[in-house]
């Protein structure tokens, strides 16, 4: 069993952002959800998270435009990108902590990655 991570998740499609937010309490995680970028920033500017996921596609500031705000100042914070597209070797300019997700993924997929991310962090704690 991995860690109880603090997630922000970020998607502005209302019935995936309940499904996924749902199913990652359900595996034990403390998640908080926004559907848009800005309301994201106002929520990191309140709260620590160990991990932000988000959709690339958002209206407004983009996922990736989020994911480099919270990296210009945390560089080695957790991000996980949703797409319908591939990064390819993209996210290496990013960070050493950024992957991707292709969407639409599988509930294995988010769970294995969530715990890959959970193991990192615990293992970087000690």
């Amino acid at each position: 069993m991995s860690s109880r991570l603090r997630i922000l998740y970020v998607e502005d499609r209302p019935d995936v952002r309940e499904v996924i937010g749902e199913y990652l309490a359900f595996l034990g995680h403390d998640v908080r959800s926004c559907e848009h970028a800005e309301a994201a920033v106002e929520v990191l500017g309140d709260h620590a998270f160990d991990l932000l996921i988000t959709d690339v596609s958002l209206p407004g500031m983009s996922g990736t435009d989020l994911a480099r705000h919270v990296l210009r100042t945390q560089p080695d914070h957790w991000v996980v990108l949703c797409s319908g597209y591939d990064f390819g070797t993209g996210l290496a300019t990013l960070g050493p902590n950024v992957r991707s997700m292709t969407k639409s993924f599988q509930p294995g997929v988010l769970q294995k990655m969530v715990d890959d991310i959970a193991a990192a962090l615990d293992a970087a704690r000690h």
